[in-house]
């Protein structure tokens, strides 16, 4: 219980500093409605770093995920009702924020459960939801900006282009690179192979996600792709 609350404690503690300030940017200096976007993306991804890093225990850190995003859940819902609230966040549609934080938070304990859990590597964790995360960020912030070149298809939803398709797999791969040559365990080049095929699948996942489920699909596809290929290339897993 002790290891429990200090963990929650700090993870806690960060969510009140990040959000606070962030919200604080938002209302006192302008700020484009997609950055702002990413910089709350951004917040969300770095608090799984704050749980990795604060709890020793996976099942920790897997159920306080799940019980912070149901505790969380009904301020935000109380929070719709204040005028001018989905507009101040960005929401694309009534109730995204509280929904996206369900999804967000059930992802995490998926992905802690099974890379820390079942195959007792936390820096795992990070890779694969940091491929999808880092990257999804870069290919919504690079596309918008500098696509030229759309991709379309029957299973292709909005507006996505080449530019940012190309972005999500580059940062995915340095995301992933970086991680696993932090963790050690196989020659470098190993990990080139091992990064390149996930982050290819990932950017692949990512550009046939519909209705925004690619914070699902894309680091259950990364989880999915990277492990198996670490243990074939005796990773240590």
């Amino acid at each position: 219980m002790r290891e429990i609350w200090i963990g929650m404690g700090a993870v806690l503690l960060y969510f009140l500093v990040a959000a606070s300030g962030a919200l604080l940017l938002r209302k006192y200096v302008y700020i484009e409605d997609e950055v702002f976007r990413k910089s709350l993306h951004f917040i969300l991804l770095g608090s799984l770093l704050v749980w990795v890093l604060a709890f020793s225990t996976w099942w920790h850190a897997a159920l306080t995920a799940v019980v912070f995003a149901l505790a969380v859940y009904p301020f935000l819902h109380l929070a719709e009702r204040i005028e001018g609230y989905s507009q101040f966040v960005t929401e694309r549609k009534s109730g995204e924020l509280k929904s996206s934080l369900l999804i967000v938070f059930g992802m995490f304990a998926v992905v802690v459960c099974v890379c820390w859990g079942w195959f007792g590597d936390k820096l795992l964790v990070l890779a694969a939801v940091y491929a999808w995360g880092f990257g999804d960020a870069a290919a919504a912030l690079v596309g918008k900006r500098f696509g030229r070149h759309a991709l379309t298809g029957k299973h292709i939803e909005g507006r996505k282009s080449v530019e940012g398709s190309l972005a999500m797999f580059a940062v995915s791969f340095l995301c992933i690179i970086a991680i696993l040559l932090l963790r050690g365990g196989l020659p470098w080049y190993s990990f080139v192979l091992i990064a390149a095929v996930t982050a290819a699948v990932t950017a692949l996942v990512e550009l046939y996600s519909l209705n925004g489920m690619d914070t699902i699909t894309c680091p259950f596809a990364a989880t999915a792709v990277m492990l198996p290929l670490l243990y074939l290339l005796g990773g240590g897993i």
